[in-house]
């Protein structure tokens, strides 16, 4: 941490700054200059921010010049991070598509939206057996009954399940029939469930938070990857802002930022921030264009009949476009669609 002292800060000023950094521990250097003064500290960076210190006499200015998460930073970890789920990589150099239904149904619709997502290039299977609604009369989900569901569709079409948990007492569980663990908008900053994914052992999938700043996003991961966990994927979904014609605001510069600052992956969701199926497409091109090293779409046999989120999932009619996009603009960029990579030759 960096303080800028105001250029009429006197020596008792520096003095008051250098005592008080003592107290915590911490070491304070002091560099004056022909006109001002900058001390450096070094320390518990908590317990100096404890100190309010722009509140003293004399401070112009404090700022940070380490980033508060350690273990996802690039700073500790220059090179960038690949997680695989199940063999299936997510990472730098490829692109990830995972696709299937909003919410487990029923066999039937879960089976038939699998094999629509595996024939437009999915390499992994989402759907939700828990889903954490805004409104508690809405469909919340199967439960075990769903993730039994999501066992038996991944030993049909082999594709490794990606599900959502959303109660730290449920992790145990969810853990021992899916190959990734996702923690969705409303937890992100749960951070009971982020400690208790970051003990169960599977990857995770966080996504960031609906009124999330990239440092709260990056600091939730912190969370899990303090539990010894660090194969963790970004997901940037959307955040809420004042513009009302799509369900979210798809922030597509959170993608090179946070891939920036973090070695771990990033990947959109074009379904949830969209929240309409004819903005899917077009926002996974975006995605892919922008570097995210994958993306995670919605995908049902029959929308109109879907209990969750039936606007937004694609059918049989957009697939083709799907697949066209994931075997044509990773490669324009240098990269591989991760399905090619694990297609028999």
């Amino acid at each position: 941490m960096v303080i800028v002292m105001s250029p009429g800060a006197t020596p008792s000023d520096v003095e008051a700054i250098v005592e008080i950094i003592g107290t915590t521990g911490g070491e304070a250097f002091v560099s004056r200059g022909v006109n001002r003064t900058i001390i450096g500290l070094v320390g518990d960076v908590a317990r100096f921010e404890a100190l309010d210190l722009r509140a003293m006499p004399g401070v112009a200015d404090v700022m940070r010049v380490s980033t508060p998460y350690k273990l996802v930073s690039r700073e500790n970890h220059p090179e960038r991070s690949t997680v695989r789920v199940g063999g299936v990589p997510i990472g730098p150099g490829t692109v990830t598509l995972i696709a299937g239904p909003c919410a487990v149904e029923t066999p039937e619709q879960t089976l038939q939206a699998a094999e629509m997502a595996k024939a437009a290039g999915a390499t992994l299977l989402r759907g939700g057996a828990y889903k954490p609604r805004t409104s508690p009369y809405a469909f919340q989900g199967l439960g075990e009954a769903g993730l039994r569901i999501l066992a038996d569709v991944r030993e049909e079409t082999g594709l490794p399940v990606v599900t959502e948990v959303v109660d730290a007492h449920d992790v145990e569980l969810v853990a021992s029939y899916a190959d990734m663990l996702q923690v969705g908008t409303r937890n992100a900053q749960n951070f009971a469930l982020l400690q208790a994914v970051g003990g169960s052992g599977r990857p995770v999938m966080l996504k960031r938070g609906m009124n999330a700043t990239i440092e709260e996003w990056l600091m939730a991961a912190e969370y899990i990857a303090q539990r010894g966990n660090l194969d963790v994927v970004l997901c940037e979904r959307g955040i809420r802002t004042f513009e009302t014609a799509t369900r979210n605001t798809l922030d597509v510069s959170a993608v090179p930022v946070a891939q920036r600052l973090s070695h771990l992956p990033v990947i959109v969701d074009p379904s949830h921030s969209g929240g309409r199926h004819d903005l899917v497409l077009p926002l996974t091109r975006a995605a892919v264009a922008v570097g995210a090293d994958g993306v995670i779409v919605d995908v049902h046999p029959h929308p109109e009949q879907a209990l969750c989120d039936g606007p937004q999932a694609l059918v049989d009619g957009d697939l083709a476009e799907l697949a066209d996009v994931m075997r044509r603009f990773p490669a324009l960029l240098g990269k591989t669609a991760a399905g090619e990579l694990l297609t028999p030759a």
